[in-house]
């Protein structure tokens, strides 16, 4: 059964859909089964996994509205991962759901069915506590903060863990957090240095260790429609998704083995 990890951060521009496509990149390289879900009304992580979202016959939006199934509305990336696109309709859904009941469940709901077939299921989350961020929260195991080490993003994470602990009461008791993810990373910057030396204080061990920096060619894969993996990855910022994957997956073995353990005593 996929792990299901969310993506996100209720602050704008701190690498949200650059993890997710790249880490869906990274994961597929594995190699590992994946599946993308745009959840984000730009659609630019559809759009940076090499699929024209002007052009899909079905998005997340047809999910959400029990219009379409998963394995409906998914296609097939360039680089081996599956994705449910999303596009402008998301914005027209969270209008749509907010009179019906159980709306923050749909997703949960529409990814049942096809669970099985991966290994990982990642969401690209918008920025913004909405309800299609609701949706994802509901729907999965875990959550990936991507952040920059700056002083507001301090308290932007502050405010993530008071709504998953929220959540958790609430929603899902199951979700916990995967990891903070420093981005856009500047070892000459001071303010970056100790920032993040707060956030390894604070975090400890859910602080990833790989740290994913600023880097021209990170920048420039999504003009291509492709990951930093397809694009270059051999750059600093693709050997950093490829480490993180790789972090991934070693956290995903232990707790299965634990959980083994667990069982058998």
């Amino acid at each position: 059964m996929a792990r299901i990890i969310a993506i996100a951060n209720q602050k704008g521009g701190v690498g949200k859909t650059t993890t997710a496509v790249n880490l869906a990149a990274s994961l597929a390289a594995a190699p590992k089964r994946v599946l993308l879900v745009d959840l984000d009304s730009q659609g630019n992580a559809t759009m940076g996994s090499g699929v024209d979202k002007r052009e899909v016959a079905a998005s997340t939006c047809d999910l959400l509205l029990g219009e379409s199934t998963a394995a409906e509305v998914r296609v097939t990336t360039p680089e081996g991962f599956d994705l449910l696109p999303g596009n402008i309709d998301l914005t027209a859904a969270e209008i749509q759901l907010m009179d019906q009941s159980e709306r923050e469940q749909r997703l949960k709901r529409a990814l049942a069915p096809i669970r099985d077939e991966y290994d990982y299921i990642l969401i690209d989350c918008p920025p913004a506590l909405s309800l299609l961020t609701l949706n994802a929260l509901a729907a999965a195991d875990s959550v990936i903060v991507p952040m920059q080490c700056e002083y507001y993003a301090l308290e932007g994470l502050s405010a993530l863990v008071e709504t998953i602990e929220a959540l958790r009461a609430n929603l899902n008791p199951a979700l916990e957090i995967e990891g903070v993810l420093r981005t856009m990373f500047d070892v000459r910057n001071n303010l970056a240095n100790a920032v993040s030396a707060e956030l390894t204080e604070h975090f400890g061990e859910q602080v990833f260790r790989t740290i994913v920096p600023r880097n021209v060619r990170l920048a420039e894969a999504p003009s291509h429609g492709q990951s930093i993996v397809g694009y270059d990855r051999a750059s600093r910022g693709g050997v950093a998704y490829l480490g993180l994957a790789g972090e991934i997956i070693r956290r995903n073995n232990q707790r299965k083995k634990a959980d083994k353990a667990m069982e058998t005593a």
